[in-house]
């Protein structure tokens, strides 16, 4: 199966290549659903596409919001754009948009977006008869659902299924919270992430008194839990899914660098059987409570919690170049001299191992002990073989 990844930026495109995914989807500036993100301009989109064909890679591109006849101007010249930055695919949900895109765009593959709800074969016929070549599936579906879909629609069209990251309270993500709280259009980029809020309810006479509080913090009464199917991985497989997407182009490099190496490793492994290890990887990056979702059965009090994110480890630095006796860090937080860090690699013989921070010098080869400037640079001297790309992690303090 395609392991496809998300990068809201270059450097979390290139992350996710260096961990291992098969593929990433990422957003122009223009019509994806994750206007906050930091995304790609139309020269990036190129610079992108090149860089993962390089690499033997696939980028998806998201055309994803739900369109209003004034989103059609402009529409030809980004498609063209799309097309002679040889796109392999890109993810759509609007139905106007899918078939203007056949008609008018017929060298970009049409990827169904998860946002177009498509939970029975009839629509994923119906969606094949349009042109599109994939369906995102709708989140709220169970594998044995998926099984029997796929042994409905053969191979007419290929099936994707989220595998891991955060979900939508919202079924497959079709949310008008944000639009009614704050005016900004989930449905066009601009989600706020509402259900995310702490929110209290009290009895309409009492306007001082909380009827329901979980404690200070309030109650995250429409908070999701993060989805995460790691354990799971061939029966993915065995239901007819070619492709297991993780969630989070905001998510930071650091998430990406750690579940797609997790996922990629699980899906290496005899029988997709995760470790241990994998499994416990999953927890040094931020996330909410795990849930299997819908997968193995709708079960909705296992799919809300009351928390907000957590993690075990954090992003230290990661390795930008490397020299005969050592690698040049980029900091993400402050380390020192003589610290032992953790290695967050795609090399097996490398993930997890101990790397003792020795000897430091800046960029006018000057020694130093104490790494604390914005994104500082250092060359540190190491006999172990990192490559570029690799990151230093710690285990966070309570």
């Amino acid at each position: 199966m395609e392991l496809l990844a998300p990068a809201g930026n270059m450097e979390k495109l290139k992350t996710a290549v260096h961990f291992g995914a098969d593929a990433v989807y990422f957003s122009g500036k223009r019509y994806g659903l994750r206007a906050f993100a930091g995304n790609f301009d139309d020269n990036e989109i190129v610079e992108a596409m090149e860089y993962l064909h390089a690499h033997g890679k696939k980028g998806h591109v998201t055309l994803n919001i739900v369109a209003n006849d004034s989103d059609f101007n402009g529409l030809d010249e980004y498609l063209d754009l799309l097309q002679k930055a040889k796109v392999d695919a890109i993810i759509v949900s609007d139905v106007g948009l899918i078939r203007y895109i056949h008609r008018n765009a017929p060298n970009l593959a049409i990827h169904v977006s998860t946002q177009a709800n498509v939970t029975n074969s009839e629509a994923v016929k119906f969606y094949a008869e349009l042109g599109a070549k994939r369906i995102v599936l709708a989140r709220e579906m169970s594998l044995s659902q998926i099984k029997k879909m796929h042994e409905e629609v053969g191979n007419q069209i290929e099936l994707e299924a989220f595998a891991h990251g955060a979900m939508c309270i919202s079924y497959s993500g079709r949310c008008l919270l944000s639009n009614y709280l704050t005016g900004r259009e989930s449905n066009r980029g601009a989600c706020v992430q509402a259900c995310r809020w702490k929110y209290f309810i009290r009895e309409e006479s009492r306007s001082d008194e909380y009827e329901m509080q979980e404690d200070e913090r309030g109650t995250y009464i429409m908070n999701s839990k993060d989805m995460n199917m790691i354990s799971h991985l061939k029966e993915f497989e065995d239901a007819g899914v070619v492709s297991l997407k993780i969630e989070g182009r905001m998510k930071s490099a650091y998430y990406v660098a750690t579940v797609v190496n997790a996922y990629r490793q699980a899906l290496d492994s005899k029988d997709m059987k995760a470790s241990e290890i994998l499994v416990r990887e999953l927890e040094k990056t931020s996330h909410r409570q795990y849930t299997t979702g819908f997968y193995l059965g709708a079960n909705d009090k296992e799919y809300l919690e009351d928390s907000m994110p957590v993690q075990t480890h954090e992003f230290v630095a990661v390795v930008v170049d490397k020299k005969e006796d050592g690698v040049i860090l980029e900091q993400r937080n402050r380390f020192v001299k003589g610290e032992t860090l953790e290695i967050l690699s795609a090399d097996k013989n490398l993930l997890n191992k101990p790397f003792v921070v020795g000897e430091m010098t800046d960029d006018k080869n000057e020694s130093i002990e104490d790494v604390k400037g914005v994104q500082a640079r250092v060359f540190a001297k190491t006999d172990l073989p990192l490559q570029v790309g690799d990151i230093l992690r710690r285990k966070c303090e309570k």
